[in-house]
């Protein structure tokens, strides 16, 4: 664990954005990353790249990890849109279950446009909604709206806290150091419980009773 920290934490920029990128894909496009820890790996990046005062690939790299999570969250939306959302509902599943799906659905249905927005800030319901809205049918454009403005406003704010929030604590050494090893254990950590909840949940067999949530009302109200 000691030989990954100085792996992750002496990692050039290039390294840091093919992790960054590749991670936030998947969590905004496919139903794996809704066990990926999207907030803490942006908020290690920033700090990462602190460590190799690389203002400008910081900045640089909220853009393109915010372009990467509204290309991902379309992929997300196609795919409900093509496949529903009822073969997600597993029997006995901590978090793919027939109750989590029914609530998110309810949370688009009453929130509409803003619930996309919001649902960047909500971890499980981030890689959800765009199934949803894309089996709900809400209208593409208001969804693509939604989850730009969305990206907008959660991934520069991640990546440049922990970027900014670095650079104060270079003052204080140690504490730096502690920060970029809490950092990268919670992301390392939350990888690997999420790898494991993923093949626990995938394992279940399908909840047949579960409904398709094609039903939801009101996707589309701003």
């Amino acid at each position: 664990m000691a030989h990954a920290f100085a792996s992750l934490e002496t990692a050039g920029p290039v390294a840091v954005w093919v992790i960054v990128l590749s991670f936030i894909f998947v969590e905004c496009a496919f139903i794996f990353g809704l066990f990926l820890p999207g907030d803490s790996l942006l908020f290690a990046a920033g700090v990462v790249l602190a460590t190799h005062n690389s203002e400008l690939s910081a900045w640089l790299l909220s853009l393109a990890a915010l372009v990467v999570a509204v290309v991902g969250n379309q992929v997300g939306y196609f795919i409900g849109r093509g496949t529903g959302t009822r073969v997600l509902a597993r029997k006995g599943g901590k978090v793919l279950n027939k109750q989590n799906l029914q609530r998110a659905g309810e949370f688009l249905d009453r929130r509409g446009f803003w619930a996309v927005v919001l649902a960047r800030w909500i971890p499980w319901i981030r890689t959800l909604a765009p199934m949803i809205a894309g089996a709900a049918r809400m209208d593409l454009r208001k969804f693509t709206l939604a989850t730009t403005i969305g990206a907008i406003a959660w991934v520069p704010t991640l990546v440049l806290a922990g970027y900014y929030g670095a650079g104060i604590l270079q003052q204080l050494p140690w504490l730096e150091t502690a920060a970029i090893v809490v950092s990268i254990a919670f992301f390392l950590g939350g990888t690997g419980w999420g790898i494991w909840r993923y093949r626990q949940e995938m394992a279940k067999p399908i909840d047949e009773t579960s409904e398709d949530l094609e039903h939801v009302s009101h996707p589309q109200a701003g």
